[in-house]
């Protein structure tokens, strides 16, 4: 099939999607805006070819739409996969390219309609808009059905098994490390996830447990603009050899920073679907939450980690106090159980296989309606 991603093409989720489907035989073509432009840690097939529109994002997303329009006409895609509901929803939709499949991601139904009245407005007629609407969890299509009352396809976003998985080699003797993989930004809770760690050094040697705090450290893994901040949040503590701001790390670095932790922590705001801590399950590692939706979904309480409530900074200590005094045996089997979940539910080649059997699935319904039968 000949398909088009119109998508931000400097993104890394794009990339994936793209690259899984043209391993699979399919001729892909990434539309984006002017500004979207892959940089060296975002890396396509060679036969995944990107076209650049005339105009950047923002007014983009509206003056993009004649030439977007000349492109779909001209090229005669087999299908058109649209992905996030607010920008390049309302390209497609100003673009006319009614019997596509729109991927909603995440902020685009949980941030940007409570911006204002119009863009409230906007999702619903862009989730209204298209032939099929699909979301990578139940949840996030929940709240996409607040505003538009449709059927929505699951599509997990899950991970390579085959990369993602325990090794155990990675893991540092002499240390225990609680480490988050995250863009420093506020909807994170990342200050949160550090005031909960400084509360469980603090108890741990008003109980005379340093031989443990002695070991102890949290490594945080992203870039953002909260890193400044959240730099003073931890000097001011005293915590700078404590706790590391590790900065952005490749995605192909992952499975061995994952490995590294003894804990996987990350308390956000929001979450959609949570694959940070899919890719940390998947290596066996377990987990300690917030029960913002995406991670209660893939999330088992009690089974694959602990959650805590949303901002909650004494649950959340208390939370990795637990996860840090049980015992090793515990861990491991917390572990376990979040590699056979991921398995079950988030392998990325299973997930690849369903997003192509709707993308199919849709070309020959288009195919049929273009041919009047």
């Amino acid at each position: 099939m000949k398909i088009c991603l119109l998508s931000a093409a400097n993104n890394v989720h794009t990339m994936r999607w793209a690259n899984a489907l043209s391993e699979r035989g399919h001729l892909i073509t990434v539309i984006s805006c002017k500004d979207h432009i892959p940089d060296e840690k975002v890396v396509y097939n060679d036969n995944v070819r990107i076209i650049n529109l005339k105009f950047n994002s923002g007014m983009g997303y509206y003056l993009n739409a004649a030439q977007l329009r000349r492109l779909a006409k001209k090229e005669e895609f087999d299908v058109v996969n649209v992905h996030y509901a607010s920008g390049y929803g309302t390209l497609g939709r100003r673009a006319k390219l009614k019997n596509a499949l729109l991927n909603i991601w995440g902020s685009d139904v949980y941030v940007f309609p409570l911006q204002s009245k119009f863009n409230k407005k906007t999702i619903r007629k862009n989730l209204l808009f298209y032939k099929s609407v699909a979301s990578t969890s139940y949840c996030m299509a929940a709240q996409a059905k607040k505003y538009a009352d449709r059927e929505y396809l699951i599509t997990p976003f899950g991970v390579d098994t085959s990369l993602f998985k325990p090794m155990p080699e990675f893991k540092p003797e002499d240390k225990i490390i609680f480490g988050t993989v995250k863009t420093l930004a506020p909807v994170y809770g990342i200050a949160d996830s550090i005031r909960a760690f400084i509360k469980l050094v603090q108890r741990l040697e008003e109980e005379n447990k340093k031989d443990i705090a002695e070991k102890l450290f949290y490594e945080i893994y992203g870039k953002g603009e909260l890193k400044d901040e959240l730099q003073k949040l931890i000097d001011d503590n005293g915590m700078s050899e404590k706790i590391k701001l590790c900065g952005y790390v490749a995605n192909g670095s992952l499975p061995e920073i994952y490995n590294r932790f003894t804990v996987f922590n990350s308390n956000s705001v929001s979450e959609s679907f949570g694959v940070a801590a899919v890719e940390a399950m998947a290596c066996g590692i377990p987990v300690q939450v917030s029960d913002a939706d995406g991670f209660a979904e893939v999330v088992e309480e009690g089974i694959t980690g602990l959650i805590a409530p949303k901002g909650d900074i004494d649950a959340i200590a208390e939370n990795m106090y637990k996860l840090l005094l049980t015992n090793e045996e515990l861990r491991r089997q917390m572990g376990k159980a979040g590699v056979e979940r991921v398995r079950k539910l988030y392998n990325w080649n299973e997930n690849v296989e369903h997003m192509n059997a709707i993308l199919c699935s849709l070309s020959a319904a288009n195919s049929i309606a273009e041919s009047g039968c």
